[in-house]
């Protein structure tokens, strides 16, 4: 159920139309635009719209026919930006975050945050607990890589995304991250997602590996349905029959996640194909797309990285391709 107020709608009118939506069983989620106020009911009982429309103050009622409430555009027509400190992701600036696949030692993530800071990056990212295929690969530094992290994000002024594998980590990683990365693997873990509902720092949700657009949103359904409504999307590329690249990049879900949500949308070329030859020309279209952002791996060296060297730009890579992405964002209307 969609309510949205009359411009100027007084705040007595806009608690009526709660507290109508509250006593027939509906979750009431309150979206202020820069004209108009907009109430989301989820769950509820069936009932006529014209109940609500006649109601004074409001402009307009109707029911949300698609399964994600909160995630649709319909609900901030405007669309959402996510502000964290200095930091806006969403309509506006391109927002790069940019940093190696995990964090391996001191030196390591030293350099890399001086690189793509140095490039242009507002965000390092870099893991401490990594899911890997095999029990046997590195799997992260764990809270000594955090603070590797933080230390080396703070000297650079960037601000820092990680990955949270399970809910018994989100206080440890939101002591150390701006931003709780959930990774494709965890796309529908939905007990995680449950718990990131409840937090109030900032949630960038990857794609499954065979998730639809559809799933993609309901996952964040879950996180929006909570009360935190600061989730970013990421397309990460999806599995398919093509064995060339590591995933196939679907460029094409950006536009179609922008049209059909108001969430933020951002692109990771380096998942996206698994190779540092390949991700400049996909992080170029994507730009080109409409992504809000781009999340690339950049190691200061990356034949030597414990994981994913394979998709790793090395800085002067980096350095080269944010030139190039500069100007397309201009072409596009946007800044980087």
């Amino acid at each position: 159920m969609l309510v949205v107020m009359e411009e100027g709608a007084s705040e007595a009118q806009i608690q009526k139309a709660i507290d109508r939506l509250v006593g027939l069983g509906f979750d009431v989620h309150r979206s202020t635009g820069v004209v108009h106020t907009v109430l989301g009911g989820v769950g509820g009982k069936d009932f006529e719209p014209e109940l609500f429309a006649v109601m004074d103050g409001v402009k307009e009622a109707h029911r949300i026919v698609s399964p994600y409430k909160l995630a649709s555009r319909s609900f901030r027509p405007g669309g959402t930006t996510v502000r964290i400190k200095d930091v806006e992701i969403g309509p506006g600036a391109v927002v790069v975050m940019a940093g190696p696949c995990s964090v391996e030692s001191r030196d390591q993530i030293e350099r890399s945050a001086e690189a793509v800071a140095r490039g242009g990056a507002r965000v390092i990212r870099g893991g401490a607990f990594k899911p890997r295929s095999s029990p046997y690969s590195f799997q992260g530094m764990g809270e000594e890589g955090l603070q590797l992290l933080r230390g080396a994000a703070d000297r650079n002024g960037l601000l820092v995304v990680s990955e949270v594998m399970d809910q018994t980590q989100i206080p440890l990683l939101a002591a150390y991250s701006d931003i709780l990365q959930v990774g494709a693997r965890n796309m529908q873990n939905y007990n995680l997602l449950r718990e990131l509902g409840k937090q109030r720092s900032p949630v960038l949700l990857k794609r499954g590996i065979a998730a639809t657009i559809e799933e993609l949103l309901l996952s964040a359904e879950y996180i929006l349905s909570g009360g935190n409504y600061d989730v970013i999307l990421c397309e990460r590329g999806i599995r398919t029959f093509e064995t060339y690249t590591r995933n196939t990049m679907d460029i094409s879900a950006i536009p179609v996640v922008k049209k059909l949500s108001h969430l933020p949308m951002v692109a990771d070329p380096s998942h996206g194909t698994g190779r540092r030859d390949m991700v400049p020309a996909m992080a170029r279209a994507a730009v080109a797309a409409g992504a809000d952002g781009l999340l690339m791996e950049v190691h200061p060296d990356p034949d030597r990285a414990l994981s994913d060297g394979a998709q790793s730009l090395d800085p002067q890579q980096y350095a080269e391709l944010m030139l190039q992405l500069r100007l397309i964002a201009k072409a596009v209307g946007r800044t980087l």
